[in-house]
């Protein structure tokens, strides 16, 4: 009896291909789906855009969305109206103000234009004590310099909080020097006598011009407007004020007050500043 012959099982060397196909079907399918979610209703978009605008502004644009959206004017306004009413409700939900609008009224604009200031009155009824302090101020140190505010070489100043001496430095200090000259001392004694009596902080600024100075004292016209300005808080601390009432700063050539470009500018900005605070103000 002869054997039956057993055939040889071959190798499937396409079995890849199935799972390959499935996974491109699934991939196909992926990429329709997400590119139906991407796709932008416009109608329903313009209906949205319309119903905020009306909703914030009161300006409906609804004539212009139906045209833009039918341009034969014959899209039934049904289509439209469903949901511009649900946006209108959400809007109602969601934003108090805009309640108002969906019921078909708009809200009153709100007030952009800033509260009129009241009227303060006469100077003397609106004068805090801080003011009428620094006025006393004022009068006395002009009264001290008198001279020198006539011949143009200090300059008083009156601001809302503080009072401002403008001193040129050219009748404190020789050029490059921080000592004081033989003539300073006089005027700035009296504008000490003036400011003694008085418990306003005082902060004395020294001021240069933009020349360049490069010396073993003073690097810098940083280092020669702090030294001058120590010298005149030196010179007040000698005639009695005290020391906790006052304060030095170097300015420099950084905060000028004229043009360096001519020897007018120049001198107005070589200058000892002594300013004298309001007594409200916090300090130094």
């Amino acid at each position: 009896m002869s054997r039956r012959k057993r055939h040889e099982e071959h190798d499937n060397h396409e079995a890849w291909a199935i799972p390959y196909g499935d996974l491109v079907t699934l991939l196909l399918a992926f990429f329709v789906v997400m590119y139906a979610m991407s796709t932008v209703n416009e109608g329903k978009y313009r209906v949205l855009s319309d119903s905020l605008s009306e909703a914030f502004n009161g300006q409906p644009r609804a004539a212009a969305g139906a045209a833009d959206s039918d341009p034969a004017g014959n899209a039934p306004a049904s289509a439209l109206e469903m949901p511009r009413t649900q946006v209108r409700r959400m809007i109602a939900k969601s934003l108090p103000g805009a309640a108002v609008a969906a019921r078909g009224t708009h809200p009153p604009a709100p007030a952009t234009q800033p509260a009129p200031i009241p009227d303060a009155g006469p100077a003397s009824d609106a004068e805090t004590p801080g003011s009428a302090e620094l006025g006393r101020v004022a009068d006395e140190v002009t009264g001290a310099v008198g001279a020198l505010v006539a011949a143009g070489e200090v300059h008083v100043r009156r601001l809302p909080n503080a009072v401002v001496v403008d001193i040129s430095a050219d009748i404190l200090f020789p050029s490059g020097v921080a000592r004081l000259s033989a003539g300073a001392a006089a005027p700035l004694q009296h504008l000490a006598d003036a400011l003694k009596p008085f418990s306003n902080a005082i902060r004395v600024e020294g001021h240069t011009d933009n020349r360049p100075i490069n010396t073993t004292e003073f690097p810098s016209n940083w280092e020669l407007s702090a030294a001058r300005a120590a010298s005149v808080v030196h010179l007040f601390m000698d005639r009695g004020i005290e020391p906790d009432r006052l304060a030095v700063i170097g300015y420099g050539q950084y905060r000028p007050i004229g043009a360096n470009d001519s020897a007018a500018g120049r001198n107005a900005n070589r200058r000892v500043a002594v300013v004298i605070l309001e007594s409200s103000q916090p300090g130094l």
